[in-house]
């Protein structure tokens, strides 16, 4: 099966987006330490905000578009560059107003003019477009060449903490590379542009309706950085940025299913297949409950002793921020099946975006109480709540289309397993002396606690798993 496939390509790419950070982290926290760190989360957060304005919801506007129209060549051809330039104006403008910025700021100037390449990098994204036609090999394989570069640089050139600059420019430039790269492949798919024929401004309004999601979605992805490093210190905002990052990288596997099934369900509705939507979200949500409950455990089970030895000493504040922020796994995963999933595809572009802006309204009443009381760990809270904000109101929009009873139906059998491999782990973590082997232990033990109770408790993910293996 082609989801099958992508997805699996997906997966690859996303287990080495989790090893690489794995090899630089640990070498970069120490290198440049908690401030240098911090500067960096600090600068890219405010830098993200740009670059959020300039795409304007292209990412998931374009890929739904290209999704629909994918089987014609000339209207992709035309819908393609129509939204490729459009965009490209809007990065101007903006790349436009960040010097401005930049010359009211008084601090870090070096460093954002670094992290400005992440600007320019977005004008050539073009993996919307890839992933619209469903044909994700391409972007895998461009990317893994670009970050294995990435990863050869910083340790070749990234060696005290006066390189922080140079670190965030071979970030950043290996970003605009790897855009760049996916240009070559596009002769094989649409034509040059036909310029008399070009109405860009017809996609503005469209993808507006999906860029203001993505501006709420920005106030709790990235502000509580912001704040923490205006309001208590950037040092904070890096042992919040450290700890997200490992999240980030264990849920980015979980979410590779919204990435392979937002074109596929676009494409399957633009048909008319109600039943066939219908019959690929209960799949998904499963199957994403299955792999998210385990993932969430073991990272909160192993998150005490693993940021000391990850990150070093200095970094022993993301022991507990791991601790409470790897519930936004669950949270996610399920937002992800019914926001990503099944509203956007489905033209249900308005409940999609009351949703991110329920959970940014409640990231912005909780956050500045909680970070005064609580400090980092208040950041961390806001976020989890907002998630489940996210989350409840998703469900409830979707309850008269879809059975929730069926959608949870077997989601218990997930949490017994997961909470017995957190207790086993948690112990073990907590006793045993801390290394990289018996880190490996723990994680492979609580792997088979779980499968094993799973095989026992004959959960739909392993009727999933037999019929994905003969459909092959």
């Amino acid at each position: 099966m082609k989801i099958v496939k992508n997805y699996l390509y997906n997966v690859f790419y996303q287990v080495f987006v989790l090893i690489v950070p794995l090899i630089t982290i640990p070498y970069v926290s120490r290198v440049l330490g908690a401030t240098g760190v911090g500067i960096n989360a600090f600068t890219n957060s405010n830098v993200q905000y740009f670059v959020l304005v300039g795409s304007i919801g292209v990412a998931l506007y374009g890929n739904r578009q290209i999704a629909y129209v994918r089987d014609n060549r000339e209207k992709t051809s035309q819908i393609f560059w129509e939204i490729f330039f459009m965009r490209g104006i809007t990065i101007a403008g903006v790349l436009l107003s960040f010097f401005i910025f930049l010359h009211l700021t008084t601090r870090y100037h070096t460093a954002y003019l670094m992290q400005a390449i992440l600007i320019i990098a977005a004008a050539f994204d073009i993996s919307w477009f890839f992933m619209g036609l469903e044909n994700f090999k391409v972007t895998v394989l461009r990317n893994v060449i670009i970050r294995l570069l990435s990863l050869v640089c910083i340790f070749m050139f990234v060696k005290t903490q006066h390189d922080l600059n140079l670190y965030i420019a071979i970030l950043s430039l290996s970003t605009l590379i790897g855009n760049l790269t996916l240009f070559p492949y596009l002769r094989q798919f649409i034509d040059l542009p036909k310029w008399h024929e070009l109405n860009l401004w017809r996609h503005v309004r469209p993808s507006m309706v999906l860029f203001i999601p993505q501006i709420a979605s920005q106030v709790y992805l990235v502000l509580n950085k912001t704040m923490l490093g205006t309001f208590i210190s950037v040092e904070s905002s890096g042992y919040y940025d450290n700890s997200d990052k490992i999240i980030k990288m264990v849920l980015a596997i979980v979410t590779a299913t919204g990435t392979v099934m937002l074109p596929r369900v676009a494409n399957t509705f633009a048909r008319g297949n109600l039943k066939q939507v219908r019959r690929y979200l209960y799949a998904s949500f499963d199957f994403v409950s299955a792999v998210s409950i385990p993932m969430m455990f073991g990272i909160a089970a192993i998150a005490p002793r693993f940021a000391v030895m990850f990150f070093g000493p200095e970094f022993t504040a993301v022991g507990p921020l791991m601790m409470i922020e790897s519930i936004v796994i669950l949270m996610i995963a399920w937002s992800n099946v019914l926001g990503v999933q099944y509203l956007l595809p489905t033209g249900h572009n308005q409940a999609y975006t009351l949703s991110v802006i329920t959970g940014a309204i409640v990231n912005v009443v909780l956050n500045i109480p909680l970070i005064m009381w609580l400090g980092t760990n208040g950041a961390m809270i806001a976020t989890v709540l907002s998630e489940l904000g996210v989350t409840i109101y998703q469900l409830v929009v979707v309850r008269k289309e879809l059975t929730i009873q069926t959608l949870f139906s077997g989601i218990w059998k997930y949490l017994i397993a997961g909470v017995a491999m957190f207790a086993v782990v948690l112990y073990l973590n907590l006793t045993w002396s801390m290394s990289y082997l018996t880190l490996a232990a723990e994680i492979i033990i609580g792997m088979v606690i779980y499968v094993g109770i799973l095989l026992g408790l004959r959960p739909k993910i392993l009727q999933t798993v037999q019929e994905w293996r003969k459909n092959r």
